[in-house]
């Protein structure tokens, strides 16, 4: 058996947790890495993706010690190898990861024995065309797939958020959902989340929160100029494309991928989203419900 550790070496508790964790796993002759999550890759496309040493060898358990962020570039870096991931909080919110009140070593001990609730979470394919690129019209085979004619494919857990960039210049842009045009619109931008981060920027942005169990995609305009604005919900199914008019807004558009701005060489022309081909696993050690956990986070009850 293998764990892989990802600690914030940011925050001394999680040093503390991730040396309890190293002696515990030796005692229990548990091939034990660790990773410090400042120096997992950057986010970089699918295409330019390779597995380092600490992915060369099969992976049972990523624990992350740290906190949602930590979760999110941990996500992205496993993605490849399909790994569960544990997380356990020592972050600021924490929503996506279990509590440390029970322990380090006991909720790992739990994990690996079973005695957690695997949650099947959808992450998201994001394919950015830029200016120069070929059409991109072909849904890939799977999440191993390569994006084919020069547009670049990149993972995410949260969301891909369009925005605009260091001048301030409103962002022109269109929504198309499964080859239907839905709108037209200016504003700071829009988000595509996945369920699992309808609790992040998109619900900061006036979005619905969603249980995580949904499978489809949430749309939300980031300040729109107009009156008739709304969030939507998609299908499991559908396929999300923001267009960005040919406009000088369009040199000046950053793209976000879980919180991280992609260097492109070129401006972006749209960005396609569609659900994972394979979900993420995230272990749940604490048994409080979505619904119970929101309204302590979100409504203070």
């Amino acid at each position: 058996m293998r764990v892989l550790a990802v600690v914030n070496r940011a925050n001394p508790e999680a040093i503390d947790a991730s040396l309890l964790l190293g002696a515990y796993c030796m005692s229990q002759g548990i091939d034990y890495d660790l990773v410090d999550s400042t120096k997992l890759p950057a986010c970089v496309s699918l295409e330019d993706t390779v597995l380092d040493e600490h992915l060369e060898q099969p992976l049972d358990l990523a624990v992350v010690l740290g906190g949602d962020g930590t979760i999110l570039r941990t996500a992205r870096y496993v993605s490849r190898v399909e790994a569960p991931i544990l997380g356990i909080n020592f972050g600021h919110l924490g929503f996506l990861a279990n509590a440390s009140d029970a322990g380090v070593v006991a909720i790992v001990a739990a994990a690996l024995s079973g005695d957690v609730v695997a949650e099947a979470r959808t992450n998201l394919r994001v394919e950015v065309v830029c200016e120069g690129d070929e059409d991109f019209d072909e849904e890939p085979a799977d999440d191993d797939a390569l994006s084919s004619k020069g547009a670049r494919s990149f993972f995410a857990l949260n969301e891909v958020a369009v925005a605009r960039g260091a001048s301030g210049r409103i962002v022109d842009f269109s929504i198309e959902i499964s080859g239907d045009r839905v709108a037209s619109m200016r504003g700071d931008g829009v988000v595509v989340s996945t369920a699992t981060g309808s609790t992040a920027y998109a619900l900061s942005a006036g979005g619905p929160l969603v249980a995580p169990g949904y499978r489809g995609l949430v749309v939300v305009p980031l300040a729109p100029h107009t009156l008739q604005s709304r969030a939507l919900v998609t299908e499991q199914h559908d396929i999300v494309e923001i267009g960005l008019a040919s406009n000088d807004s369009r040199s000046e558009t950053t793209i976000f991928v879980d919180g991280e701005a992609l260097a492109l060489d070129a401006p972006v022309e749209r960005i396609i989203v569609r659900r994972g081909e394979r979900p993420t696993r995230l272990l749940r050690y604490q048994q409080e419900s979505f619904y119970a956990q929101a309204s302590r986070v979100f409504f203070n009850s």
